[in-house]
């Protein structure tokens, strides 16, 4: 009879991804929920085989050749008792560090506790008997197989990962319908991690293709950590793409929230080579999905090594801090011209340019605000509609950002906001945010250690004013009014009230400032910018109509619809004529 690969998805991937790795040597116990991936690697025939009845014994003896090949062995079993039976071999892998990877088939995961036969809970296992434990859910769609890829690539990984170890995979079966029908394997991408001392990959992004650094939520920078990216970019005429929560200022820093944005896709985001990706989150959510269609592979760069990728494109993990990854790999190398983040800033200088008239709105605030921050002053944002405005504004030289981007929830951002300002009395520190940011986490303001370096601006719309949006779901499904019942949870905090604010701020010992219009704001901007020291700390409370609000990020997502002329004018203006062709390899006509 002719039989070939199981149709079950996962069984391909998993079985593509172990040669991928070059591991080859396997012990089979006999059982149906694993039977796809036994007969799968039967067929592919590449496999060094070996069958054991007995789970026990055959955890034991992936032990021995392991021990002695040097090599990780896999371990297959059906579910039930049988692989309860790994635990005691596991537990001697897991002391001695031996990689063995244990694929143990099941029903699947809501069968168990339903007096399923066979079907019982691996959840968890005892501490010292697996290093990881991954859980493969069947592949429907092409986010569920990017989801397998990864979770293989990741159990693979820590096999081999700080002196190894054994890990476990929990793999589903395709059911009693089972097929062999399928002739060829997929090609899923194999992700590699490199250490320190690693001879690492040659980078090259490909004819014509851009490298660009992704810098998400970062910690402050050093000095030398700066210049180690830097070179790293002049190197390789890299540019380095910020947000507010990235908190890199070096010669290199483009930030292009506008150009995202925008619904044409700028030359600049176009034919990302290669996109190296370092700090943790990033507040841009438009940008991100810009990057998830242009950019053609990703390499993570973090101490932590873990496999993090919102773009489904990772291809390398770099378990290093990034000054060492961008030390070695420019290390011996000349300088460029840095093309590529000259011609990007201009670019997002040639449609900031072109920012219309904006209704008065938490745009508008962030659009004066921004730039009329005092030098040496922090600035912390609110994570939500807040960020999202500010992302569209460059602050001035020597202004620092931050912003509780881990999470990006709307609790503690008023306390982050006064823990930092503990830390240096010299220094004024901003905070801006929404009603429900601010109202959320109040109480902070009453901290006995508040003292007048504080300044708090809150945009007060009355409601998450995220979620009125136009291209919210909550607007296409449900319309304002019904949205804001709930969703938006407007009407609290007194409706909004004018004196709340007001009367709570005065009563610990701020001085309050207001404003419902332009000439209001403008009016107060002074004050609450001022370099000089205050007396007091300040509140300032801006009241916006949720519906400007909206128009407002409306008109600045519609500046550009065409966008290519544009941007090829502006390359122009930048660099020249000569310029311009030098780099047109990178930005195609």
């Amino acid at each position: 009879m002719t039989y070939y690969y199981a149709a079950n998805r996962n069984v391909q991937l998993l079985v593509a991804l172990l040669k991928a790795h070059g591991i080859r040597k396997v012990i089979a116990s006999p059982g149906t929920t694993n039977m796809e991936l036994v007969g799968s690697l039967q067929h592919d025939g590449s496999f060094e085989m070996y069958s054991c009845v007995d789970e026990r014994s055959a955890a034991y003896m992936a032990c021995g050749l392991s021990a002695e090949s040097g090599e990780p062995v896999v371990l297959t079993c059906t579910e039930a008792t049988a692989s309860r039976n790994y635990y005691p071999g596991l537990t001697e892998a897991y002391h001695r560090k031996l990689p063995i990877l244990a694929v143990t088939g099941l029903h699947g995961y809501g069968e168990a506790g339903q007096l399923t036969p066979q079907a019982i809970d691996r959840d968890a296992s005892p501490s010292d008997t697996v290093r990881l434990k991954v859980h493969l859910f069947p592949v429907r769609t092409p986010q569920d197989e990017w989801d397998s890829i990864l979770k293989i690539n990741r159990a693979i990984l820590e096999l081999t990962r700080r002196g190894g170890g054994p890990v476990h995979l929990d793999l589903p079966w395709g059911g009693p319908q089972m097929e062999f029908s399928v002739q060829r394997l997929p090609d899923p991408p194999v992700i590699r991690r490199y250490f320190p001392g690693d001879r690492l990959p040659p980078i090259d992004p490909g004819e014509g293709k851009k490298i660009l650094v992704l810098a998400g939520g970062h910690r402050e920078w050093t000095d030398e950590e700066t210049r180690s990216l830097d070179r790293f970019c002049a190197a390789f005429d890299a540019a380095v793409l910020c947000d507010h929560a990235s908190r890199y200022y070096g010669k290199y820093r483009v930030q292009a929230s506008l150009l995202a944005a925008q619904d044409v896709q700028y030359e600049p985001l176009r034919d990302i080579g290669l996109m190296i990706h370092i700090g943790e989150e990033t507040t841009d959510d438009r940008m991100m999905e810009k990057l998830s269609s242009s950019v053609r592979a990703v390499w993570r760069v973090s101490p932590d090594g873990e496999l993090r990728d919102p773009t489904r494109k990772l291809r390398a993990v770099f378990e290093m801090e990034e000054r060492a990854f961008f030390d070695a790999c420019s290390e011996g190398l000349p300088e460029g011209p840095g093309l590529y983040a000259e011609a990007f800033r201009g670019v997002c200088r040639e449609v900031s340019e072109r920012i219309p008239e904006l209704p008065f709105s938490s745009i508008y605030v962030a659009s004066r605000l921004a730039k009329a921050l005092p030098a040496g002053a922090a600035v912390h944002l609110g994570c939500s509609d807040t960020i999202r405005a500010w992302n569209f504004f460059e602050l001035p030289e020597g202004v620092r950002a931050a912003c509780n981007s881990g999470c990006r929830g709307i609790d503690g951002t008023v306390s982050a906001l006064v823990g930092a300002s503990l830390c240096r009395k010299d220094r004024l520190y901003f905070g801006v945010m929404g009603d429900l940011t601010f109202f959320y986490d109040m109480t902070a303001l009453a901290n006995r250690h508040v003292d007048s370096n504080l300044r708090v601006l809150v945009v007060h719309n009355d409601g998450g004013n995220i979620f009125r949006h136009n291209g919210h779901p909550s607007q296409r499904w449900l319309g304002f009014e019904e949205a804001n019942r709930f969703i938006c949870a407007g009407g609290h905090f007194g409706g909004p009230s004018p004196a709340l604010l007001r009367d709570f701020s005065e009563n610990l010992g701020f001085r309050f400032l207001t404003a419902e219009t332009k000439e209001e704001f403008e009016r107060c901007l002074p004050d609450f910018v001022s370099p000089e020291p205050s007396a007091r700390p300040i509140l300032f409370e801006v009241f916006t109509e949720a519906a400007k609000d909206a128009e407002a990020f409306d008109r600045m997502s519609r500046i550009d619809r065409t966008g290519k002329g544009q941007a090829k004018e502006a390359l122009k203006s930048v660099l020249g004529e000569q310029g311009t062709e030098r780099i047109r390899r990178l930005f195609k006509k």
